[in-house]
């Protein structure tokens, strides 16, 4: 009987003071509602959902039902409840399951609850707080309830989104970046506030222009297309560049063939002097960078024709700057001293008056001439022009020339549809270039032929011009006797004329160009045909004397041709590095001197 009434005398007593503990007012909760929000290891279910629960703090449905009923929570608590100690349900023995406390984390904090293991005999207190003294300050210290943030229950369903620790950090009050920062992380930077933003409520989520997002978004789609066609056009210079310097297997084959020939040769050309196998190797991959003219273009003439006495033209006037290692010695070679590094002088044709008539008799003078070739600006030389550029440079010439007046005042005669017989009588005449020079040919500069051909003469005949022969115009003075006054002073008219009409191809160093390297500056050439029998008997000395004075002895028919009769025609050599008017004056002073010679033999 005894031990019947004590045990119900100890249910009782532990019913008293687990009633106690669960109060309103009991210490334990006291210490438990004060005590700092915990990030607990596994969240643990919210209380049954009571009348009196926080309006802004819904709880969250356990996992579990309870099996003891839970006191209700106070109702005058401003600030957050941590995750609740989840109470574990009773055992079917009289003496009710302890409360676990949780795992306490690293921060300080409260002691948790110690829960004495169960044993057959009754303990006075089953739940020990960590501190028996109440602590009432911090349930009342603020004075208007203020709306509970994101609290522990209501995460207990869903997991909430790990954040970079940039974020995290700054989400504490601390600095991000040299720049303070509170709670509600007002200053965080664009990056971090978005992946913040993703872990809130819609209802916390600040709003967000739509437009300015599209606008990013479409402005970085935009620069990565950018560079993307970027880098495509980057790839096909470099592609363009690298076929720059890479010649057909079949032009270099031939390159090849043709230095090897030429070198085994007797010529006496200049390319076979210059063209020297350490030149040959670094100039035959090259290609000009408009037209991809190749070494080929430029010397092919001289290896099928190993008597020219020069041997290379320029099919376009960049092949004078690509292959100047081959050029530029050529030109010092052929216009008397003229060095890479010198500067052809402005053109001036003086003073025209000044020259008078170098053979006034008319005793050795035949005739006399003075030409200048000049080149179309915005067109390439003969090898590169197509056959509709030809009629086009055809057109514009006779449209300017027939605009010419006084003595100048002509007809234009296209080849095309030319009558044999006219065309033979102006050859004969030395009026008009003949077809299939094999130097021209050779050189490429005869395509499309007669398309784009012509020539122009006054009524007099002492004015022509050629129309795309070897270069794009050949502007002629000429007459007979040795009257070179007259003769020069018409040519000057001419040109001055034409060029108001037709820009010239001029550069600032080589001066007008040409397609022939032995034509560029002045292109002035002033000649005669002359004849000087006793001279003439011994053709090395006459040459011999011509050069003193810088002449040049070709055959009647100009150059590559024979004497007829014993006449020469024998011109002023060097067009560079002097002016129109000294080049005029060295075949003047040349030309009498060779006269006073052949009187005195």
């Amino acid at each position: 009987m005894f031990a019947l009434w004590y045990l119900t005398f100890a249910v009782d007593e532990i019913r008293k003071r687990l009633a106690w503990l669960f109060g309103p007012k009991k210490p334990a909760q006291q210490a438990l509602d004060n005590k700092p929000a915990v990030a607990s290891p596994s969240p643990a279910p919210a209380p049954a959902p009571q009348p009196a629960a926080k309006p802004n703090t819904p709880p969250a449905t356990p996992s579990k039902p309870a099996a003891a009923p839970v006191s209700p929570p106070k109702p005058s608590t401003p600030t957050p409840s941590p995750a609740v100690t989840k109470p574990a349900p009773a055992a079917p023995t009289p003496a009710p399951t302890p409360v676990v406390a949780p795992k306490p984390a690293p921060a300080p904090a409260p002691a948790p609850v110690q829960v004495p293991t169960p044993a057959p005999a009754p303990a006075p207190v089953p739940v020990v707080a960590p501190r028996p003294t109440p602590a009432p300050t911090p349930v009342v210290v603020a004075p208007t309830p203020a709306p509970a943030p994101v609290v522990a229950p209501k995460q207990a369903d869903k997991m909430p989104i790990p954040l970079p620790k940039a974020l995290t950090e700054s989400n504490t009050n601390g600095t991000n970046n040299g720049t303070a920062t509170n709670g509600n992380g007002n200053q965080l930077d664009a990056l971090d506030q978005k992946l913040f933003d993703a872990t809130l409520p819609p209802s916390k989520v600040a709003k967000i222009d739509k437009e300015q997002l599209k606008d990013a978004s479409n402005d970085f789609i935009k620069g990565e297309a950018q560079a993307f066609v970027q880098s495509i056009k980057e790839a096909q210079q470099a592609g363009e560049r690298k076929q720059d310097t890479m010649v057909d297997a079949a032009v270099l084959a031939k390159l090849e063939e043709g230095f090897a020939k030429l070198a085994a040769s007797d010529s006496k050309s200049l390319l076979k002097k210059y063209l020297t196998k350490e030149v040959f190797d670094n100039l035959k991959n090259k290609v000009t960078p408009t037209f991809k003219s190749t070494l080929l273009d430029v010397i092919q003439s001289g290896l099928e024709n190993h008597d020219s006495g020069v041997g290379i033209y320029a099919p376009d006037a960049e092949a004078y700057t690509v292959f100047a290692d081959l050029f530029d010695p050529i030109i010092e070679d052929y216009h008397g001293g003229f060095k890479k590094t010198d500067k052809h002088p402005a053109s001036d044709f003086g003073d025209v008056s000044s020259f008078g008539n170098v053979d006034p008799t008319n005793e050795y003078v035949i005739s006399t001439r003075v030409r200048c070739g000049r080149s179309m600006q915005g067109y390439p030389f003969n090898p590169c022009l197509t056959e509709a550029q030809y009629k086009e440079m055809e057109s514009k010439v006779s449209s300017t020339l027939s605009g010419l007046e006084g003595e100048l005042k002509g007809k234009f005669y296209p080849l095309t549809g030319m009558e044999k017989a006219v065309q033979q009588q102006l050859i004969d005449d030395h009026f008009l270039f003949k077809e299939g020079d094999r130097f021209l040919q050779a050189a490429n500069a005869c395509r499309y032929w007669p398309s784009g051909r012509g020539i122009y003469h006054n009524d007099n005949k002492t004015f022509l011009v050629w129309c795309n022969e070897e270069d794009h115009l050949r502007i002629i003075s000429m007459q007979q006797g040795g009257d070179l006054g007259e003769i020069y002073r018409r040519l000057t008219t001419a040109v001055n004329e034409i060029e108001k009409r037709v820009p010239f191809s001029h550069d600032d160093r080589l001066g007008f160009l040409t397609f022939c390297p032995t034509n560029l500056g002045t292109t002035i050439r002033a000649s005669v045909h002359i004849k000087v029998p006793k001279l003439a008997s011994n053709k090395a000395k006459l040459e011999e004397v011509a050069a003193k004075y810088n002449l040049q002895v070709r055959g009647t028919r100009g150059e590559h041709t024979e004497a007829e009769g014993g006449v020469y025609d024998i011109s002023n050599k060097r067009r560079m590095g002097l002016t129109e008017y000294q080049a005029v004056k060295e075949m003047y002073d040349g030309i009498t001197e060779l006269i006073k010679l052949e009187k005195s033999l």
